[in-house]
């Protein structure tokens, strides 16, 4: 089947502009795939390539601050969780979408769990039909958060693309086999330039802000316990992040107690799995059919 090429969109949302690609037929049911901390939704490419051949809408939002979606003037207010899902909401609204399925990638899967609680978005607990968690959970583990921080909040600038697609290479090594083409991709859908001319990944460092101004922004049980939609969890075997007793919790407390929870481990995987490869890409599909 073929896969009609994505669209390129943007709206003000919440006062901010914010930038998103929009694949498959608008008439389509509706998946929402989001990005994590440092990325793009250029990284849902093939998520959405392979979901639209299945008969799905995706749009893949870049998350404020992020790739073309504009800079926070106020990113001690607004680079946080509560404000990301306030322009989820939005971009529903603008968009029509009453049922959407969310698949969040490390961040995205925080944004997802957050509104699918209604907590904080009542509406969105009402939208949400299912819940994609890509290497993501309620609780993360400290060290790695440090270890984000360290390279999120203080990103280099090189002479070339080159030289900075061989940094990605080595920070997102954790992410698992990419092609060639789709480190490239990565890196030129990742890439601005700065007034000296050097290159630098394409995100706005003070979003790494959330960390120390809102210092418990991802410990989110609370948000976790109100689902009650169907969750699956993808875990990179080796992710520092999502401990294996993070997810064990989650077996037995809101959703997981409710039966509703799927925990799937992805080897040669740490954190995150690029969602790129069958392996990844056909258990998501098959979760999300089942909850159409």
């Amino acid at each position: 089947m073929s896969v009609t090429l994505p669209t390129s969109h943007y709206a003000r949302l919440v006062g901010r502009e914010i930038h998103w690609m929009d694949w498959g037929d608008p008439a389509a049911p509706a998946v929402i795939a989001w990005h994590g901390l440092a990325r793009t939704g250029r990284d849902m490419d093939e998520l959405a390539a392979h979901l639209v051949a299945e008969g799905w809408r995706v749009i893949c939002p870049d998350t404020l601050g992020r790739g073309l979606s504009q800079w926070s003037p106020l990113p001690d207010e607004e680079y946080q969780l509560a404000f990301y899902a306030r322009i989820a909401d939005a971009l529903c609204e603008h968009l029509g979408l009453a049922r959407v399925h969310w698949v969040g990638t490390s961040m995205g899967g925080a944004i997802g769990t957050v509104c699918a609680s209604g907590l904080v978005v009542p509406a969105m607990k009402q939208r949400i039909a299912a819940l994609v968690l890509n290497d993501n959970a309620p609780q993360l583990a400290a060290a790695a958060i440090e270890r984000i921080k360290a390279y999120a909040g203080s990103p280099p600038a090189f002479d070339t693309v080159s030289e900075l697609e061989g940094f990605l290479r080595t920070v997102y090594k954790p992410y698992g086999w990419l092609s060639d083409a789709q480190w490239r991709r990565m890196t030129e859908t990742s890439t601005r330039r700065l007034p000296d001319g050097r290159v630098t990944p394409h995100y706005d460092p003070a979003m790494v802000r959330q960390f120390t101004v809102h210092d418990d922004d991802y410990l989110i049980w609370p948000h976790y316990d109100a689902i009650e939609v169907p969750v699956m969890i993808l875990r990179g075997a080796e992710s520092d992040l999502v401990l294996p007793e993070t997810v064990e919790a989650m077996r037995h407390r809101g959703p997981g107690q409710a039966g509703l929870l799927t925990v799937l481990e992805v080897p040669g995987c740490g954190h995150a799995p690029a969602l790129n490869v069958p392996e990844q890409l056909e258990p998501i599909a098959a979760f999300l059919r089942g909850a159409r």
